[in-house]
């Protein structure tokens, strides 16, 4: 396969791919595919030009930089179309236990699920069974205590689902808490 296309190549890549894709994946595949090397700096050349002509086409889509990798997704103009959408097909939508247990994981990781029911008060395991499902969170080894449970930590997917490319973008805890939400005096 000769690489004089590289730049519908890359753009047929990133538009398959069901979850960002990284300059590594997209060097790796065309390695394998073609006669001659093509570099990271080409890649990272062809992937300029694919998002300028989708901002020059001026398309309900563009190409974004997420979790380390590229992804088609819908301009934000159409979040109310997209969003009507979503609204109808709720059932997918993520539950408030298992959004808890997902924040949880998110600003606690890597934790084991003992931890995160001492946090949450309520046994965790459909949740946390829910979660592996739908791949937003994963084992990311054991811990070093008594039985060595697993450990879970957010997923890439994680990221492509909330739009972020690292758990440092997540809003602080502290923004979070407001005046409202203490129990008693405040001390210092």
């Amino acid at each position: 396969m000769s690489l004089s296309n590289s730049e519908q190549l890359i753009e047929a890549l990133i538009f398959a791919s069901d979850k960002s894709i990284s300059v590594e994946e997209i060097h790796q595949v065309l390695t394998e595919l073609a006669e001659e090397e093509i570099s990271a700096e080409d890649i990272a050349v062809c992937i300029e030009q694919i998002d300028q002509k989708y901002r020059d086409l001026n398309l309900a889509i563009e190409l974004v930089h997420l979790n380390g990798g590229y992804q088609f997704l819908t301009r934000k103009e159409y979040y109310p179309v997209i969003n009507q959408l979503q609204i109808q097909r709720s059932k997918k939508k993520l539950s408030q236990a298992a959004l808890e247990t997902l924040s949880i994981i998110a600003y606690k990781q890597p934790l084991t699920k003992l931890e995160i029911e001492q946090i949450r008060g309520v046994n965790c395991d459909y949740t946390v069974q829910k979660l592996l499902e739908k791949e937003l969170i994963s084992i990311v080894g054991k811990a070093e205590t008594l039985g060595k449970p697993l450990l879970y930590a957010t997923s890439g997917l994680f990221m492509d689902y909330f739009g972020i490319n690292s758990t440092k973008e997540l809003p602080k805890l502290e923004d979070l808490i407001s005046d409202g939400n203490e129990i008693g005096e405040r001390t210092e």
